[in-house]
């Protein structure tokens, strides 16, 4: 009689939407990975997706020139400014040519310092240059911002250094702003290649070596290749950052602008929405040029 309670009790149990639930989750594992990241993408879909939505509706939007409200009507002339206004096309290929310099000189800089760490120095030393690569991290971004201020100034290191060589400091302008930014961006460029070489085997360079490869071949035809897709991610980091930066320009670009900060003039100082909406829109849209353009060379395959 007891034999037969139990197993009536363990059929009751196998039977409740728990257990089914469960089972049908253990038969079809990639149903319970989507279930797992619904919610999540559901909360990026609200809170991300909607919001560029409401951006590029609003874009089309108007200002009322006699109360400065906002007028839901529909109107391109913002969009159009973008092409025709001198000063937005101006400042819209000086902020692209500041962040593709950025992103260029910061790859130039991550590669070698990435391949030292994984490939030559050992425990303590790889130690101790990733305690300085993310040491950064830890400041404030405008306490570095403020402190390259002070370096480019007329009477900061910079130009005590540079003074017996004959060279000025390029103080506060767009290449102060340039090297401000790539100092800022330059970590999280080199993690990700670091993390690439890390993967990359060593008993593959020795035999690159041994079938008479030399040092730039090996770095041109075997590592590079495998380390693309980081090199690309540390990128995008750095090219996305620089874009959409406009606190750097403000506190040592002097008088010169880009495209940061001419969306939080018109937010802040005009109060024209509709037209920080469409300026907000050029580097979502060079964005997402930039990674569809990535996408179908296939480096982003094996990331």
């Amino acid at each position: 009689m007891k034999n037969e309670l139990s197993a009536a009790g363990v059929t009751a149990i196998a039977v409740t939407p728990a257990r089914r639930v469960s089972s049908f989750f253990y038969k079809y594992p990639k149903n319970r990975l989507r279930a797992l990241i619904a919610l999540p993408a559901l909360w990026l879909g609200l809170v991300y997706v909607a919001a560029l939505l409401m951006l590029l509706v609003t874009a089309f939007w108007t200002v009322d020139e006699f109360t400065g409200n906002t007028r839901v009507a529909l109107n391109f002339d913002n969009v159009i400014s973008l092409f025709t206004d001198p000063l937005y096309t101006t400042v819209t290929l000086r902020t692209i040519g500041i962040a593709l310099g950025v992103t260029i000189a910061d790859i130039t800089l991550a590669l070698p310092i990435a391949f030292f760490m994984s490939k030559v120095a050992g425990p303590k030393l790889k130690t101790i240059i990733a305690i300085s690569i993310l040491l950064p991290l830890w400041a404030s971004y405008l306490v570095k911002a403020y402190a390259w201020r002070s370096v480019l100034s007329d009477k900061g290191i910079l130009q005590w250094l540079l003074a017996p060589l004959g060279l000025n400091t390029p103080g506060y302008s767009l290449w102060g702003a340039a090297i401000t930014l790539g100092y800022i961006w330059l970590p999280y460029v080199i993690l990700p290649i670091y993390g690439g070489l890390e993967k990359v085997p060593g008993n593959l360079l020795e035999a690159s070596s041994d079938l008479g490869a030399k040092t730039f071949t090996t770095l041109r035809r075997v590592i590079f290749p495998m380390i693309l897709p980081s090199i690309i991610a540390g990128s995008i980091f750095a090219f996305s950052l620089t874009l959409g930066d406009y606190i750097t320009i403000s506190i040592v670009g002097g008088p010169n602008q880009m495209l940061g900060n001419l969306i939080y003039s018109n937010v802040g100082t005009a109060n024209n929405l509709p037209m920080a909406a469409a300026l907000a829109l050029v580097p979502i849209a060079i964005m997402f040029a930039y990674l569809a353009s990535v996408k179908r060379t296939g480096a982003l395959d094996n990331l």
